[in-house]
């Protein structure tokens, strides 16, 4: 058995642990071995999937872990009382009367091709609950005390639609750079789950063998096959196993190159910077081969203090990535293939405390989009005067969880079966942003 060990090992102020584990057997090719082969893991993940899509678009979903500030963020809000305003200034936007936080310059440039929600709000003020909250879709009061999810994340839903892995690449719907918590399939089975291809996983796809033995293990299993075609002749072994065949494929084939930041051009490696920005260009990669959702977590927002510092070491690095993305995609002419979600699991205290920091704060939160076809370039909502509630009719996680549909051509009425063993809807009162659609 091998365990991953994916994101940072810091707690947030719940204590609520950034590590997650993963547990699989070796992903190996050898005859016999024991454990959860390639092939098995692929073929667990390749169950017939219900519904189609027809557009084959991709989300990147960029979670903001602890708590991003709406006020330094998107909703600078200069006109409110000192003690609510943002406290590191604002900076404009190339949209005439829009600003943004301080911080970000950068972002400010590709403002018209970036759409900020400033109504964005839901009622759990946890950690670990909020997540929940805006991962799934759903509330769930137990969360903070250590409940696992009981609704599947939105990537989890795409690879139940799509199906688990690209009938061409052999590349998983569903992957992970960083986990958080409620980013699993709940009651959709494991076999939606993401792939994380951090550590063992991504060495894992390597080809660790002589090409000439890999041949000759090809061969001893279709070897093995004709004598299954002898022996049945009912017809009910098909060849050489379809996930056999795709595991061989995917590790001989260009797909897994995709993981690889070495085989993209070093000017764009080197505009995208590192950390976060390295993570965002591996999952634009990742979505231009065929990867239908990408999740990454870029965390450290849980900021209960001195919030100008906090913000000036941690934004400059977000602010350079999407900028750097969104730019990316308009010279590729992939803006209307790829949407970028940009959220937190709530936003912070409209006023500033006595330690100079914001506390938690669901009643209005942080979202920005760019791309996925959608309307951009605008201003959707407006928060209320000193910043702690919307003014306008509230965009819930229902709302973003639709919309983040609409994109995938999904049908917001699709139901899977819960753990009950009864039809489920996975959103239930959510409609897509009327103004981005």
């Amino acid at each position: 058995m091998i365990d991953f060990l994916l994101g940072s090992g810091s707690k947030n102020c719940d204590g609520v642990s950034r590590r997650n584990f993963m547990r699989v057997g070796g992903l190996g090719l050898g005859a016999g071995a024991a454990g959860l082969t390639l092939s098995d893991l692929m073929r667990q993940r390749g169950l017939a999937a219900e519904g189609t899509g027809t557009r084959q678009k991709s989300v990147i979903w960029l979670w903001l872990g602890g708590g991003p500030t709406q006020v330094e963020t998107f909703d600078p809000k200069m006109t409110a009382p000192s003690e609510y305003r943002s406290v590191t200034g604002e900076v404009k936007t190339v949209l005439p009367g829009v600003t943004l936080g301080g911080n970000f310059e950068q972002m400010a440039q590709v403002a018209d091709r970036m759409a900020f929600v400033r109504s964005f709000a839901h009622t759990n003020s946890g950690h670990s609950g909020g997540t929940h909250y805006v991962m799934t879709g759903y509330d769930n009061r137990l969360a903070d005390n250590g409940a696992v999810a009981d609704r599947p994340f939105m990537g989890s839903i795409v690879s139940r639609v799509r199906g688990t892995n690209h009938p061409v690449t052999g590349l998983p719907t569903y992957v992970r750079l960083g986990g958080v918590y409620a980013d699993g399939p709940a009651f959709l089975g494991t076999a939606y789950g993401p792939f994380d291809p951090g550590g063992e996983a991504r060495r894992n796809m390597s080809l660790t063998v002589e090409r000439t033995r890999l041949d000759n293990r090809r061969e001893m299993l279709q070897g093995i096959d004709n004598v299954r075609r002898e022996v049945d002749r009912s017809g009910l072994m098909q060849g050489l196993d379809s996930f056999d065949q795709q595991a061989f494929n995917l590790i001989l084939s260009r797909a897994q190159q995709s993981f690889d930041l070495k085989h993209e051009d070093p000017r764009v490696v080197n505009r995208y910077g590192t950390g976060l920005g390295e993570r965002l260009l591996q999952a634009r990669r990742l979505c231009e081969s065929g990867v239908g959702f990408v999740s990454l977590n870029y965390g450290s927002w849980d900021m209960h203090s001195t919030i100008k510092t906090e913000m000036d070491r941690q934004a400059p690095e977000l602010d350079r990535a999407v900028a750097a993305f969104v730019e990316d995609l308009d010279q590729r002419g992939q803006l209307d293939d790829i949407l970028l979600v940009i959220s937190g699991e709530f936003g912070r205290t409209p006023k500033i405390n006595g330690s100079a920091g914001r506390d938690h704060w669901a009643p209005l939160s942080t979202l920005a989009l760019a791309g996925g076809g959608l309307k951009m370039g605008q201003v959707v909502g407006e928060s209320a005067e000193k910043v702690d509630v919307p003014k306008t009719t509230p965009i819930t996680p229902q709302d973003l969880m639709a919309t983040v549909f609409h994109v995938m051509d999904i049908d917001r009425r699709v139901q899977f079966t819960n753990q009950a063993g009864r039809p489920t809807y996975m959103i239930e009162t959510g409609k897509p942003i009327a103004e981005l659609v």
